[in-house]
């Protein structure tokens, strides 16, 4: 009996050095718990969302933008729709390790029911998976949009693109190498799709200054390491390619129309504040739904995503008026 407590303790003393040694030197141990905690967000969104689907929407799912088994993405668009159909493209989010295209399938339904084609792309996420490839994942999506599109029932020349979160920082980030040559060139990424095409952009609860983040507040744990889990680098701020992920300080007056969104009880709303000033003062059509400080109930990190309350209702109807103005409907 001693013999077994003592190889008992001996087990437990090992397996608690060895999860030690893991959250010591590799991020991804807690990344994989925020994982977890993500996916059961999304399956509880999206079964809030089922019944605001409205009938008549068909979905087309995993067509394969590229070679890779995460280069996927769904396609819905109402049953009747007559002719190609102006396109918004979705970027997951997901703290840029987390998260997938079906956290927003029920979502993309939706506005699908207001006469558009939309598409949720799918990008490689988890172990092993790093910047910028998320990155060249939704550049390669959107070629493959423009190169099928006749097939396809699109008008990508009517194409806005749209992100929530870590996708919102991916979706500025693409839209930032498609309007500056020289960001692209900097980046090593360019535009495998016609600029033209991006009519405008839809950007909810983002981060889109990394250098701005709290790192030493309440949140600093997640913060540092879901950024050293993305960047593979555990000095992430070392890394001078990694740094080019902040959009903010580099936009210019090419970047297209955007219509920026973000709850008052988000961290990340000081973000989205700063990153519409700064368009606004290169002379870019902006449009935002923020809310004051001591608004209540205060509207959290992807409120918009909550079409019960009526907060969520009204970012949705102003994307979607957004939407329709920037792709001429």
């Amino acid at each position: 009996m001693k013999r077994f407590l003592f190889w008992s303790a001996g087990i437990v003393a090992v397996l608690a050095l060895a999860i030690f040694l893991a959250f010591r030197f590799s991020p991804w141990p807690m990344a994989f718990v925020i994982t977890r905690v993500f996916a059961s967000g999304e399956a509880e969104s999206e079964a809030r969302l089922a019944r605001h689907v409205p009938p008549g929407i068909e979905t087309q799912r995993d067509l394969a933008y590229g070679p890779g088994p995460d280069d996927r993405l769904d396609l819905s668009r109402p049953v009747d729709a007559a002719g190609p159909l102006p396109v918004i493209v979705w970027v997951h989010g997901g703290a840029w390790i987390a998260g997938s295209k079906d956290g927003v399938y029920n979502y993309l339904r939706v506005l699908a029911g207001e006469g558009y084609a939309t598409v949720a792309v799918e990008y490689s996420t988890g172990y092993g998976s790093r910047y910028p490839t998320p990155v060249q994942q939704v550049n390669a999506a959107l070629a493959y949009l423009a190169q099928h599109a006749e097939k396809l029932g699109l008008d990508t020349g009517r194409l806005v693109l749209a992100g929530d979160s870590a996708g919102a920082q991916i979706a500025a980030q693409v839209a930032l190498l498609a309007t500056d040559p020289a960001y692209a060139a900097a980046l090593g990424i360019a535009p495998d799709f016609d600029p033209a095409m991006l009519n405008g952009v839809l950007l909810l609860s983002g981060a889109y200054d990394i250098a701005n983040v709290d790192m030493d507040g309440d949140m600093g744990w997640f913060v540092k390491t879901v950024l050293w889990a993305y960047s593979g680098v555990r000095d992430f701020m070392e890394d001078e390619r990694f740094l080019l992920m902040a959009v903010t300080p580099r936009v210019t007056a090419a970047f297209p129309p955007a219509f920026i969104a973000s709850g008052n009880g988000d961290p990340l709303s000081p973000q989205a504040v700063k990153l519409a000033a700064r368009l606004r003062d290169l002379g870019v059509r902006v449009e935002t739904l923020f809310f004051p400080k001591g608004y209540e109930p205060a509207q959290p990190h992807e409120f918009q995503f909550n079409l019960d309350s009526a907060e969520g209702r009204q970012a949705t109807d102003a994307m979607m008026r957004f939407v329709g103005e920037v792709v001429r409907r």
